[in-house]
């Protein structure tokens, strides 16, 4: 399954409902693409008589086809330069007969590496010898956060690798992980935006995360950041995750602040939402209501522990399948944000678990839904990749735990490893469609007929 273009035929939500509920993911990846969404927020070009340039920065899962997307809109006899870091495997095909004019790297996520470190530096070194007329258009998108790494001082590569993995497996919110990247780096926070000075910057970006803060979106390189070491080193505390000790003084001493809202380096700076995740929800809604099938869309920011949120999605589905209450049958609920999986401690013995927050979230969707019949579901990031493995998500059905149950596989053995891909690959029921080059984050679809 690929993100379809619009002419791509509706299955029928009955008779094809894990099918239909595939065609609802590519609508609203569709929705998100930076080709569609690009246009109206790029400003003019400096003029010829200032002798300023345009400089291309960005960083992100979306990164290869947002620069894409601005060489195409570009105007041709414009001069364009610049340099974007994507994830491996997630530059788009280049267009035929569209030249090339902002270089497009790869880099490791969720945990950083070395070419995402030399992207950095080399990104930190462009903004060098900028002047007032030139223009500085930095594209960013969910991601961005491991692939613009550039360790604070007193920190290496391989101890924010140690931090990052820690974070990733400790349940924070994304809110919370990105506070820490911002303090213990040189260019998230908005330094990368006081690199630039004195140039205009104008940000274009793609959410990914819960509330559209551009702030938490990628770290937020090229805005203020209102949180603060102090902040920092609680969370750290609150997730006991080790720093070194030097860095450690650094933070209580405040001298790894981050530029703050009011300061004068963002002054003339200009901030564009390019693609939300209500909108790509949206735009599911309207595409399961023009096949005649109500659409409810629960909320675009729903956070937690995402077999938590599973089950709370199945006990509503169960109440629409049982009762007609909230919703009537037949219908669809949409719900979107960014939930977390906390990696148990395996049980002894037990095989290491496989597995994102799309496929925990069906596990325990599957769990609690106990078989419903007339329940159908699909959970996937829209990035296509579900944590770090090479699906985007998974399906439930009516029949899952009986179909898992056929070939000797407990449902809470997998969840006690977080294994997730080893049960719905066993089932045949991975959603997989490869780098869709866009990240609106979490979908997740149910049908009830």
């Amino acid at each position: 399954m690929t993100p379809a273009p619009s002419h791509h035929p509706v299955p029928d939500p009955v008779r094809q409902s894990s099918e239909f509920l595939e065609y609802l993911y590519r609508v609203a990846v569709r929705r998100a693409l930076p080709l569609h969404n690009t246009a109206a927020f790029l400003p003019a070009p400096p003029t010829p008589e200032s002798g300023g340039r345009t400089l291309v920065l960005g960083a992100g899962k979306a990164g290869g086809a947002m620069a894409q997307a601005v060489e195409a809109l570009w105007p041709a006899d414009a001069p364009l330069s610049g340099l974007v870091v994507t994830r491996y495997h997630h530059t788009p095909p280049r267009p035929e007969g569209l030249p090339q004019r902002i270089e497009v790297v790869e880099a490791a996520h969720p945990v950083p590496d070395a070419a995402g470190l030399d992207a950095a530096q080399r990104i930190l070194a462009l903004t060098q010898d900028l002047t007032e007329n030139d223009l500085v258009l930095c594209l960013i998108s969910g991601g961005g956060s491991a692939l613009l790494t550039l360790p604070a001082d007193g920190l290496t590569l391989e101890d924010k690798q140690r931090i990052n993995k820690a974070l990733l497996e400790s349940g924070a919110a994304i809110d919370e992980m990105n506070c820490v990247r911002k303090h213990l780096s040189r260019i998230k926070g908005g330094r990368l935006a006081a690199a630039c000075a004195p140039a205009r910057v104008v940000t274009l970006t793609i959410s990914d995360v819960p509330g559209d803060d551009p702030s938490v979106i990628a770290s937020g390189p090229t805005v203020p950041d209102a949180t603060t070491c102090a902040d920092a080193l609680r969370i750290l505390a609150r997730y006991r995750i080790d720093i070194p000790a030097s860095v450690r003084a650094a933070l209580e001493a405040g001298d790894l602040e981050t530029p703050k809202p009011g300061d004068a380096v963002f002054a003339g700076h200009a901030v564009h939402m390019t693609a939300t995740p209500q909108q790509s929800l949206e735009a599911a809604a309207e595409a399961a209501r023009a096949a005649g099938v109500p659409a409810y869309i629960l909320s675009d920011e729903i956070e937690g522990e995402s077999r938590e949120v599973g089950k709370v999605h199945a006990a509503l589905a169960r109440a629409v399948a049982r009762h007609g209450q909230p919703f009537p049958r037949p219908c669809v609920i949409l719900s979107g944000g960014e939930t977390t999986v906390t990696v148990r401690q395996r049980p002894p013995g037990a095989p290491k678990g496989r597995g994102g927050r799309a496929g925990e979230f069906c596990m325990g969707l599957a769990q609690a839904l106990q078989g419903q019949e007339g329940v159908w579901a699909l959970a996937a990031d829209t990035d296509g990749v579900d944590g770090v493995e090479d699906n985007a998500g998974a399906r439930v059905a009516p029949d899952t735990l009986a179909r898992a149950a056929a070939q000797g596989l407990r449902i809470a053995d997998h969840l006690d490893r977080n294994d997730a891909y080893g049960y719905f690959d066993a089932l045949g029921d991975l959603v997989i469609t490869g780098p869709t080059h866009t990240n609106v984050n979490d979908f997740r679809a149910l049908l009830i007929l």
